[in-house]
């Protein structure tokens, strides 16, 4: 019997369906654990990654995930040819360990940024979305280990229910991908017509993506869920098949080569003010941070805050109060206005989206809602606090950097933050 390794973290949710629809396949799941003993691990055939909320999506969605020990398992045993299918938060983890897209060295090469659901132009919402959704196979059924029981150009309807889903790829590395066959799923309509727009793509996923593989195509990223309905189960029985036919591989690797990310510095806005915001309780997001690096063999301190910064069109005390008043950006029943004191002993890099949709939704709700004028932006960061035995630690703060549990370069920006 093929076995396959149902591997979860804490906050993983969708582990009864995919254990289902394995053995829907004629195949054996097995439940794994992030804290078993990791001696077996290698032992099972294939390894499904479920989807769900692991820790809590703490940082970004996957991130923590992907440092754990067992996805370095896991990812030494898809080199020999082992499927390995990420499926939602699954995918996200394995985004963020880079075995997706596979560029050398596993360097993290794309995001899977929060959704962003786009008419001609314009933004109707973003956030969690949850509905049924047509993927059209967009690749030769044998190009990967998960679509051999489908026809090229044929569709499957199957539910998606995320928050993060958006796949946010370079041009070049995109048309790498698309030409090596490595992009099979794509939303589309009914009839297979793939549309840019919402409802057609559901998240504004570049290119549609729905799914993504490595160069070999034994490793799939897929933020839909087809362990959730019959018809997402000719990807269980495709793997069942490619494992039958004992499928071995040299491991290849995508071309691109990723630039490094360069932090600048922060430069404040001469006619605005920032207002740095911490949590009453126990932020359990630094938390989970600070032990990821340790596990990983980082020991490092980690705090955090959420930061604001607010243009204004001229410097006017009276807008400042009146936009705290308004409680748009903090809840002052558990948070509350800080500082941030001068201490060489700290290292802080602000981290915000791109996109930032949630300082533009800001500005729009206190101008139009509160009718306050003046404002010409507001922007939402993060703002990570690093402290080292020696401030000077290039090393250590390099391996920490490394590890893009801060920020991912892909749809986000870093700058470091001095006071």
């Amino acid at each position: 019997m093929i076995r396959i390794a149902i591997i979860q973290f804490p906050g993983s949710n969708c582990e009864t369906e995919s254990i289902a629809a394995v053995r829907r396949a004629g195949m054996e799941p097995v439940e794994f654990l992030w804290n078993q003993s990791y001696d077996s691990l290698e032992d099972f055939d294939g390894y499904v990654i479920v989807g769900g909320f692991s820790y809590e999506d703490r940082s970004r969605a996957g991130v923590i995930a992907s440092l754990d020990p067992i996805m370095k398992i896991v990812r030494q045993q898809s080199e020999s040819g082992k499927p390995v299918l990420g499926i939602c938060n699954g995918a996200q983890i394995l985004v963020e360990t880079g075995m997706v897209p596979g560029l050398e060295n596993y360097r993290i090469g794309m995001a899977l940024a929060p959704n962003r659901r786009e008419k001609e132009g314009h933004i109707l919402g973003t956030g969690f979305y949850n509905v049924f959704s047509h993927l059209r196979l967009s690749v030769v059924p044998n190009r990967s280990a998960f679509t051999r029981h489908l026809e090229q150009g044929s569709t499957i309807n199957i539910p998606l229910a995320h928050a993060e889903g958006r796949f946010v790829i370079p041009d070049t590395l995109l048309a790498e991908m698309i030409e090596a066959g490595q992009t099979p799923f794509q939303y589309s309509d009914a009839n297979g017509v793939v549309k840019p727009d919402f409802p057609t793509n559901p998240n504004g996923s570049v290119h549609n993506l729905a799914a993504v593989t490595n160069p070999n195509g034994n490793v799939m990223a897929i933020m839909p869920h087809p362990e959730r309905v019959l018809e997402g189960d000719p990807l269980f029985t495709s793997m069942k098949s490619y494992i039958g036919e004992q499928q071995t591989s040299t491991p290849t690797y995508c071309r691109f080569n990723a630039p490094p990310a360069e932090l600048r510095d922060f430069k404040p806005k001469p006619s605005g003010f920032e207002l740095p915001i911490d949590l009453v309780i126990t932020d359990n997001t630094a938390h989970s941070v600070h032990k990821a690096l340790e596990v990983a063999g980082i020991p490092v301190g980690i705090t955090r805050k959420t930061h604001w910064e607010v243009d204004l069109e001229n410097a006017q005390t009276e807008i400042k109060e009146e936009i705290i008043k308004s409680g748009e950006l903090f809840n002052s029943n558990k948070e509350y206005i800080t500082d941030i004191p001068v201490d060489d002993s700290k290292i802080r890099i602000l981290v915000h989206d791109k996109d930032d949709f949630v300082g533009k939704h800001k500005l729009e709700t206190l101008t139009n809602r509160f009718q306050l004028s003046g404002i010409k932006e507001i922007k939402r960061s993060t703002l990570w606090e690093i402290e080292l035995d020696d401030p000077g630690d290039s090393k250590t703060l390099q391996k920490i950097l490394d590890t893009h549990i801060l920020w991912n370069p892909f749809y986000q920006d870093a700058v470091y933050y001095s006071s």
